[in-house]
This record gives C-alpha cells, sequence and structure tokens, in this order.
C-alpha cells in the first residue's frame, strides 16, 4: 500500500497542473475534437464556445457565495469552539481520518454545500490538534466524501425526475419519487457501502504514510474577534453594534424558516441564506462579519475564472453532439442488466469534461430514459447509476475542489494522488453493486 500511495502522490504532484491550465487544455481538446469528430468548422466552435461561456455565472456566484459564506461561519468564535470539541474526538492520526471521512460524508449526503465547506474546515483544525497526521490526506479525505453529494438529500437528476413539471416527465411515463431512487435499497446500499470503502481506503493510506506533511503555516489562522478598535465614533459604534449585527441574523434566519414552513426546499440558495445569517449571528458584529469575509474572498479567485471555462466547455460538447454520441454510444450496447453499469460509466467519463450534475443530465437524461424504456427496464435504477457515475470521477476533477482548497491553502495536486486511489477501490465498488443489481 505504501508503494502504490507514494507513487500515486508523486505522479500527480508532478504531472498534475493547476486546475485553470487543466480547464484551458481541455477547452482546446474539445475544440479540436468538435472539427475532427462532428466536422464543426473553426468560426462554428467559436461561437459554441462564447454561446456557453457565460451560462454558468448565476451558479458560480452560488459557489462563491457558499465558499465565503463558509469560511466566514467557520470563522467565528462560537463555530471554533464547536469544531475544537468535535477534533477532541480524534488523538490519533487514524481516527482523524476516520473521523472526518465520516462526518464530511453524512454532510454531503444530507447538502452537498454544507458538506464540501464543513468537511475542509473540520480536517483544517483536526490537523492543528492532532500530531503526525497528514494535512493532504485529510483535506483529500474530505473532499473524496463528496461523493456521496449526488446519492444523498441534494442530488440534482433524482430531485429534478420528482419535480412536476420536469423536461423528462412525459419520456420517463410519469414522475420518478425520491422513494424509488434517493431511498431505494440500491442506492442506500450504494451509500453505505462507498462509504465503508472511503473510510477504510483512507485509514490503511494513513497508516502507510512514514513521513506525514503537516499543516502549512498559510493555514494556522490566528483566532481574532474581528472587532474595530473603539475610537468614539457612532459609525465605529454602529460597526460594532452585537445587536444590529444579530438582529440581521435573526431576520435572515426567520425568513428562511417562514421559507421552510411554506414548503421551500432545502436548495442551494436556502443553504446560502442560512450560512450568511447563521455567521453573522455567531460573529455578533457586522464589522467581524466582514473581516472574515474578506479572508474567503481571497481563496475564490479559482471559482471566479474556471467556472466560465468549463461553462464553454458544456456548450461545445452539448452544441456540437459530442456529448449525446458518448452517451448513445454506451446505450445502444446496453442490455436491460447492464444499462445500469454501463449509464455509471458513461456519466463517470462525461462528468471530466461538464462537471455539473444538472448540466450533464441534461445532456445524458434524454439518452438513458429513453435506452431504458427501449429495453423495457425500470428507469430508476438507471437514474441512480447516473448520480453515482457523476460524483464518481469528481475524485480526479479538481473542478469541486476549489472550495476545499481555498479553505485549506493547498493545491490541487496535493491531494489528487489520494483522490486518484480512492477513484479506483470505490469506483469497483459501484460497478460490483451496479452489475448484480442489474442480473437481479
Amino acid at each position: 500500500m505504501n508503494i502504490v500511495n507514494r507513487g500515486f502522490v508523486r505522479l500527480f504532484e508532478r504531472y498534475m497542473p493547476d486546475p485553470l491550465i487543466l480547464a484551458v487544455v481541455l477547452t482546446f481538446a474539445v475544440f479540436i475534437a468538435g472539427m475532427v469528430l462532428k466536422g464543426v468548422s473553426p468560426v462554428g466552435m467559436t461561437e459554441v464556445w462564447y454561446g456557453g461561456f457565460f451560462k454558468l455565472h448565476a451558479f458560480a456566484m452560488q459557489m462563491i457565495l457558499v465558499l465565503v459564506g463558509g469560511y466566514a461561519l467557520a470563522r467565528s468564535p462560537a463555530f471554533g469552539r464547536l469544531v475544537d470539541q468535535v477534533a477532541k474526538l480524534a488523538t490519533t492520526p487514524g481516527r482523524a481520518i476516520v473521523l472526518v471521512t465520516g462526518f464530511t460524508l453524512v454532510a454531503c449526503w444530507i447538502n452537498w454545500g454544507v458538506g464540501l465547506v464543513a468537511g475542509a474546515v473540520l480536517a483544517r483544525e483536526l490537523a492543528r490538534n492532532v500530531k503526525g497526521v497528514d494535512y493532504r490526506l485529510l483535506i483529500a479525505a474530505a473532499y473524496s466524501s463528496f461523493i456521496a453529494w449526488h446519492g444523498g438529500l441534494s442530488g440534482s437528476a433524482t430531485l429534478l425526475m420528482a419535480t412536476e413539471g420536469n423536461f423528462l416527465q412525459e419520456a420517463a411515463g410519469g414522475l420518478i419519487p425520491v422513494s424509488d431512487t434517493i431511498f431505494s435499497s440500491l442506492n442506500l446500499t450504494l451509500s453505505i457501502l462507498v462509504g465503508l470503502t472511503l473510510i477504510l481506503t483512507f485509514y490503511l493510506l494513513s497508516r502507510s504514510i512514514t513521513e506525514p506533511v503537516g499543516i502549512p503555516q498559510s493555514a494556522l489562522l490566528e483566532k481574532d474577534d474581528g472587532v474595530e478598535a473603539d475610537d468614539g465614533l457612532p459609525a465605529t459604534r454602529m460597526e460594532n453594534s452585537r445587536l444590529l449585527g444579530i438582529l440581521t441574523g435573526i431576520l435572515g434566519l426567520a425568513t428562511i424558516g417562514v421559507y421552510f414552513l411554506r414548503n421551500g426546499g432545502l436548495d442551494l440558495n436556502a443553504v446560502i441564506f442560512i450560512l450568511i445569517f447563521t455567521g453573522m449571528i455567531l460573529h455578533g458584529s457586522l464589522s467581524a462579519y466582514l473581516k472574515a469575509l474578506k479572508e474567503g474572498v481571497s481563496g475564490a479567485t479559482g471559482v471566479v475564472i474556471q467556472f466560465p471555462f468549463y461553462a464553454g466547455i458544456m456548450g461545445m460538447m452539448a452544441s456540437s453532439g459530442m456529448s449525446a454520441d458518448l452517451v448513445r454510444y454506451f446505450s445502444e450496447i446496453a442490455t436491460e442488466a447492464t444499462l445500469p453499469f454501463l449509464t455509471f460509466l458513461s456519466a463517470g467519463l462525461l462528468n471530466i469534461l461538464v462537471p455539473s450534475g444538472g448540466g450533464q443530465w441534461a445532456i445524458q437524461g434524454p439518452i438513458a430514459i429513453e435506452a431504458a424504456r427501449a429495453l423495457g427496464a425500470n428507469p430508476a435504477p438507471t437514474i441512480v447509476a447516473f448520480a453515482w457515475g457523476d460524483a464518481w470521477t469528481n475524485l480526479i476533477q479538481p473542478f469541486w475542489a476549489l472550495p476545499a482548497l481555498a479553505i485549506a491553502g493547498l493545491r490541487a495536486k496535493d491531494i489528487m494522488g489520494f483522490c486518484a486511489l480512492a477513484l479506483f477501490t470505490t469506483g469497483a465498488v459501484i460497478g460490483l453493486v451496479l452489475l448484480v443489481a442489474g442480473m437481479m
């Protein structure tokens, strides 16, 4: 295990470029593939690239707010004390790895936005408190646990197919309730087995590391109440007013409470709202909250520039027909028994180029549902297989690692070697379960 571990880590440390470089390389690769494979002219490819480039701006802003809102919440004194108490449960490197992996798996299954931020925050705190634990491995374990998200309560495809008026409702023969997808025996079995596999993988990796890398100084942030010195001016007193900050936070949480009482769901906007106004309450004053926000914004640069590039790649893949061709190839060679497994593989491959669950389902969903109906198969297992395929290859796609890396103060190549090993172990489990389920 130690030889394999060191080999993968060194491979990615040497050859893994900055995520922005990877996005640019993929852009050129897809651009050329569109001309060679689909016969699209260079001018045509520039048009579809430009057309897609700006389609993720709203989502990019949501991700920035998740990052800075979660960061500000994590920097509050009250949250810091809570994490300190949780971190005390781990007294050895192995326990620290198990704790951060298990915690983040559950958090991401409940909501991916919360889990992505909370896991990185807990990993950083464990690195501060537990001697001998490898900081890179902690962050890799936290990020790899993101694999649970699409099979959980905030999964894009599963929730969409249960929503009245969705674009695939007629093709699927009606709504597909979450009892058939999220809470199906297949999905719950995958959630449990993949979680246990991930915990075991990272625990064994922790035992194989002989020279652990500690937390960098840049991540050792000193606790600071953020309150400006009182100079007696009315403006400064308003900025430092705990009453104003807490009242604003209470107004926000009361608003989200009304939203939930009126049957609003826990979507990404609701998570952002909760993060922002809970952070205000925990910081007390708005000046302290703004100071924490400024720190968090500095880590959002990767999100700002990379989302447009991947939106452009999505535009080229969809408009040229390459993404549909890829999915259709897997569907055409499938049987009723192998359709979920092949859907999983095609979703994983397409996710590397289109790392957006909802955006990818818009491309792959119609073909997957059509294939299931043509074969006389229940579409629900195919949707579950897609969800896990979409989440699976995130382990080697640094796009979604940006928020965690920003909080951790690490680079993608610092953790991707560990994540790649987890890709193989979890992929084997998911593939085996889907093949067995297809034969039953």
